[in-house]
This record gives C-alpha cells, sequence and structure tokens, in this order.
C-alpha cells in the first residue's frame, strides 16, 4: 500500500510540474522570441532591459515614434530601453532618490542605448545646420548614448492621480501637468541649463519649468549621473573619455 501510495503522489507531483512549468516555459520562449535581432545582440553584449532593473520607471522611446527632432521613427528593431548594468544601477538609486523626496513623482525614459548606425542618421539631418551642435558626430566617436551610458528622461506620475470626486486627473506615466518649459526632444536655447535665469527673467520659462527641472538634476546627481548642459533632459553617467578608453560602442 505505502508503494503504490508512493508512486500515486509521485505520478501527480510530476503531472503537476508539467501542467505548471510548461506554461511557464513557454511564456520565457515567447518573450525572448519577442525580441528583435537588435534587441536580442544587445542582450547578448550584456545590457540590460531599463524596466527590468528599475522598478516604477516608465519608458515611452521617441525614437520608436515619429514625434522627434528628426520627424520620423528610427527605431523600427528597438522597442525597450537598454542601458549597461552600471549605468541602469545608477538609474535605479536616481528613481530611488527622487521617489524618496518626491513620491508623486516617477522617471520616464525616452532614449538610452542608441545604436551608431542610428547616431549617423540623426546626423545627417543637422550636420551642415545650426542644430549640429545637439547631435554627437559619429566620425569623431559618437555620443555617451551610443554606450549604454546615457539616458534621455523627464517626470511623469508616479501612480494616478485623482480628486476629491475620485476623477482622473493625471494617469501614472503620464507627464501632463509636469512641462519643463519645452518638450523633450527640443533642440534650442530654451533647453539649456545654463540659461534657465535668463529665460525665466524674459518669461518663456516659468518658476515650475525651473524648479521641476531642478528636481529632476537632484535625482540624478543622486545616481552619479550629469546633466548635458544644452539639454535639460539628458543625463551621461561617464564622461566621453572614459567611454572612449574602457567601453565599446554599439554599431
Amino acid at each position: 500500500h505505502r508503494s503504490k501510495k508512493r508512486n500515486f503522489v509521485s505520478m501527480n507531483m510530476r503531472l503537476f510540474l508539467f501542467f505548471f512549468l510548461l506554461p511557464l516555459s513557454l511564456f520565457a520562449q515567447s518573450g525572448a522570441e519577442r525580441l528583435t535581432p537588435l534587441e536580442r545582440s544587445l542582450e547578448q553584449r550584456g545590457l540590460i532591459d531599463v524596466r527590468a532593473a528599475v522598478p516604477g520607471v516608465y519608458v515611452s522611446l521617441m525614437y520608436a515614434r515619429p514625434d522627434n527632432f528628426v520627424g520620423r521613427v528610427l527605431y523600427t528593431d528597438l522597442h525597450h530601453a537598454y542601458l549597461l548594468p552600471e549605468t541602469a544601477r545608477a538609474l535605479r538609486k536616481a528613481q530611488n532618490a527622487l521617489q524618496q523626496k518626491h513620491p508623486d513623482y516617477a522617471l520616464k525614459v525616452y532614449d538610452a542605448t542608441r545604436p551608431m548606425r542610428i547616431q549617423q542618421r540623426m546626423w545627417n539631418v543637422v550636420a551642415h545646420t545650426s542644430k549640429n551642435i545637439y547631435v554627437s558626430n559619429p566620425a569623431h566617436g559618437g555620443g555617451l548614448h551610443n554606450y549604454g551610458l546615457a539616458v534621455d528622461l523627464t517626470l511623469c506620475w508616479a501612480r494616478d492621480v485623482r480628486d476629491r470626486a475620485g476623477r482622473l486627473l493625471h494617469a501614472a506615466g503620464d507627464t501632463t501637468g509636469l512641462s519643463m518649459g519645452t518638450p523633450i526632444d527640443y533642440l534650442g536655447p530654451a533647453a539649456h541649463v545654463r540659461d534657465e535665469a535668463r529665460w525665466l527673467r524674459r518669461g518663456v520659462l516659468r518658476p515650475e519649468h525651473v524648479r521641476l527641472r531642478r528636481v529632476l538634476r537632484e535625482a540624478m546627481s543622486a545616481g552619479g549621473f550629469r546633466v548635458l548642459p544644452t539639454e535639460w533632459w539628458h543625463f551621461n553617467f561617464k564622461t566621453r573619455a572614459q567611454a572612449r578608453a574602457h567601453y565599446t560602442p554599439i554599431p
């Protein structure tokens, strides 16, 4: 009787494992299959998905949409934001610092690792214009996005915001009501960090715009990032010299 009971339990356990673990393995396989060849290549290089590494972060890749300075979709095969592990850890510190001081806010990533071939297409758009100061020239090694060492981002609402009647004012991940004075990816002086006081005096920026920019910079600084002076949304984790000496760009 004990032998039959053991066999019965053993058979039930095998059936349980089969029907429980099989869907999980199929789900994992389907997730891997959903990755594009570029995304698989990035993961093979050791880069990691930002959403998997930074709890509570939001992602909306602006170059996977046409509403960017180029005016067309550039990321046809990149749908996830990737960073080097050390950059992602730093971003997690920044997100934690933001949440501790401003729990209503979260970080929203608009760009992270950018292949050099996409960098070239961007450069081609601005190469012979006054806007070329905003795009790194691939012929000179590109920029820190090309190494997984930079991120473009803004603030968003960490959770749904409702009024006293329960009506939705702002959805989680939304940026309405959190304007920085210019759209992200705006190539112009009003986006420059060093000129904020001047634009504030002239009425181009409002005090709330500057306050929110400072909240973002403070959080990112806590993670070890430095803002790019010409773009309030762009933060570097290393210098160009460090990147070229110790890291390899993404082709």
